[in-house]
């Protein structure tokens, strides 16, 4: 049974309403995910002919001015991608949110990048990581990137709900932890991580909150003890909102991301140029005839009253 198809039976007997739209601020260690390292010179055009999004934005960082500071450190932040990896045919694989880590010439901790290596993070399926592994190396031919297994190492986390989540606070950046806006008092207050890791807004709609990697014995920043909840709680507010996610949940070999609204998800880009599985993504978009689409669904009886909590289903348009 997949993940999806447990999920709609676990909402008929959950009141998401009442237990997370109500709640604060949410945070949990998304253990359904995993972490793998892209690292060295061929990096960006190896990602750039295998995934749906242009990968090429990651190797284009946003100037350092004099408030993306810390510690009188100018420093360069790049937003993730999402983005996903076909078949030859076009059909979905896997998902990857794509990182690429805050640099400066010294980190907090006095270690530092080397700004001459460029290394890219990816958060994917952990139930198919041994896969993914092993179809990326298929890839990677005579290509000079090193593509490393970082479980044990890092963990991806995300943060949600409520009113107060970092999409929804006017922030001057668009990440918290080492290389944003605040200075080193600031840092010292949101519990900044010393080695450079933040939060990020989840690429893909606001609404889902923020999303990063983080390393796995330490908390991230803004996580408070009573804040930490189950991923079941994230999956249902997921899902809600009609986004599928990982091999599980989308039909692995099968589905057209299309179908799964990667288009909306900011997932696919029409200019990038080719990649593997292009052509059936770019013609479905250019005829704009898509058959299925995941959407959610709520139920009311006669007098307006929920009576089934949301459901993602397809539906023939």
């Amino acid at each position: 049974m997949s993940r999806l198809t447990s999920s709609v039976q676990f909402l008929k007997h959950f009141s998401t309403q009442s237990h997370l739209q109500d709640a604060g601020p949410m945070a949990c260690v998304l253990r359904t995910r995993s972490v793998i390292r892209f690292k060295g010179p061929d990096t960006i055009k190896f990602l750039q002919g295998l995934v749906t999004n242009d990968v090429r934005r990651l190797d284009d960082p946003e100037p350092a001015g004099e408030n993306n500071t810390i510690s009188n450190m100018p420093v360069v932040t790049v937003p993730p991608l999402y983005a996903a990896l076909l078949t030859p045919q076009g059909r979905f694989l896997y998902d990857f949110f794509l990182y690429r880590p805050p640099r400066s010439d010294k980190q907090l901790d006095g270690t530092g990048p080397n700004p001459g290596e460029l290394e890219i993070y990816a958060d994917v399926d952990r139930s198919v990581l041994d896969e993914i592994l092993m179809t990326l190396k298929k890839y990677c031919l005579r290509s000079k990137v090193d593509i490393e297994n970082m479980a044990e190492e890092f963990s991806c986390w995300q943060r949600f709900g409520g009113k107060n989540s970092l999409s929804t606070e006017k922030l001057e950046a668009d990440s918290v932890g080492w290389g944003d806006t605040f200075n080193s008092s600031g840092v010292s207050a949101s519990r900044g991580h010393k080695s450079g890791w933040h939060w990020d807004k989840d690429p893909r709609l606001d609404c889902l909150g923020d999303r990063g990697i983080f390393p796995s014995n330490t908390t991230p920043p803004l996580v408070e003890a009573d804040e930490e909840t189950d991923e079941e709680d994230f999956l249902l507010w997921r899902l809600e909102k009609g986004v599928a996610e990982g091999s599980m949940e989308i039909s692995r070999g099968d589905g057209i991301p299309l179908e799964y609204n990667f288009a909306g998800l900011n997932a696919i880009s029409f200019d990038e140029g080719c990649y593997v599985g292009e052509e059936l993504i770019a013609r479905t978009h250019h005829r704009g005839v898509i058959r299925k689409r995941l959407i959610p669904l709520r139920f009311l009886d006669n007098s307006g009253k929920e009576v089934e909590q949301s459901c993602s289903r397809f539906r023939s348009e």
